[in-house]
């Protein structure tokens, strides 16, 4: 099991931890959370001890962030050169999270412990605040959601991202969110604040509305239909919101009749774009969706082992069957637009819309 390949080694970042000596004590003035089963709706305080990886512990591990901003590898294929990630983990627990690797990075395994332990930059807020204010910060774009969710549960405890929102509003700092949480739209109105002042950006990721298959891979997520309701909310406001169609899982939601359901469901909700992603399968992420299918479904074990041979990526010929049958079915409800990554044209005008009603330039 990945869970315990790391047993008995300490995470990293224990000097940086928040209230040695005073455990239970929580930031901000919030309560005390409570456990409640598995530790995925819940998180305790760990006790002022190092923390081991590879227990079943579900803990919020509170640290002292040195930075905020981090600035993305050149190498990476991405639009953005800089990101905020107020969490490390994430209790989506969605069994193909392309991050898992990184909580390795922490000493802490890429299964159990990247789902229940989870790095909470408290000080977040403020430490953006003063990056945002140096001579040497540009008011570049900011990405937000690139690793780790910021809209996981614990957000609903630490209400990080009011301020980190905040915080770009009131320096008028390009910035785009990323989530499968619906607790966004508590953060609605400071949102279209934001989008007055600099280029604002908002996606969802919602890669199929089968119910079933969704309990399964994202045990921890918001239902799909209540991540389409955060697409409405947010187009009834008149902020537009793109949606990435990912992850499509080979064999399990590839089929053109759950392809076209789940594109209907997006056009249906409002969106106002839909990029397809094809699983990758990067190391961590590998292991755990692995051992996941194998006790599963095993049945898809020789489809995975045919189009994962050769690394991270499918084919480009099952890339090219799978997007084909995407946009068809984009076509045949309406939302028949080029696929274009959500952060591509962060820097057009943020009032773009053409009805009179206020639109985030997305697209």
């Amino acid at each position: 099991m990945l869970s315990n390949l790391c047993s008995n080694r300490v995470m990293r970042w224990e000097e940086q931890r928040v209230g040695a000596g005073r455990a239970g004590e929580l930031p901000l003035g919030l309560p005390e959370p409570v456990r409640r089963g598995s530790g995925r709706a819940g998180l305790k305080l760990p006790e002022p001890v190092p923390i081991e990886a590879g227990t079943d512990d579900a803990f919020a591990i509170e640290i002292q962030a040195k930075s905020i901003i981090n600035r993305v590898p050149g190498e990476s294929q991405v639009p953005f050169q800089w990101t905020v990630n107020p969490y490390r983990g994430c209790t989506h627990a969605c069994v193909y999270c392309f991050a898992r690797r990184t909580h390795t990075y922490l000493d802490l395994d890429s299964g159990r412990d990247f789902d229940s332990k989870i790095v909470v930059k408290v000080n977040a807020p403020a430490l953006l605040r003063k990056e945002l204010a140096s001579a040497r910060w540009a008011g570049d774009h900011i990405a937000m959601g690139t690793n780790t969710d910021p809209y996981q549960r614990a957000e609903g405890r630490y209400r990080l991202m009011p301020e980190i929102i905040a915080a770009l509003r009131d320096r008028a700092n390009p910035f785009s969110i990323l989530t499968k949480g619906t607790l966004i739209l508590r953060d609605l109105d400071l949102i279209a604040e934001a989008a007055q002042r600099a280029p604002v950006s908002i996606a969802a990721s919602i890669g199929s509305v089968d119910e079933t298959l969704w309990r399964a891979v994202e045990p921890g997520t918001p239902s799909p239909l209540r991540r389409l309701d955060v697409v409405r909310s947010f187009a009834d406001a008149g902020i537009g919101v793109s949606v990435l169609m990912a992850p499509i899982l080979p064999g399990l939601s590839d089929s053109p009749e759950q392809i076209d359901a789940t594109v209907a469901a997006i056009a249906g909700a409002g969106a106002i774009s839909l990029t397809p992603i094809v699983l990758h399968l990067r190391s961590g992420a590998r292991e755990w969706y692995h051992q996941w299918l194998s006790a599963r479904r095993p049945d898809l074990l020789p489809l995975y082992e045919r189009l994962y041979r050769n690394g991270a990526y499918t084919p480009k010929s099952y890339q090219r069957e799978v997007l084909q049958r995407v946009d068809q079915a984009k076509a045949r409800h309406g939302l028949a637009r080029p696929s274009t990554n959500f952060r591509a044209q962060q820097d057009a005008p943020a009032n773009a819309g053409s009805d009179g009603q206020h639109q985030l330039a997305l697209l």
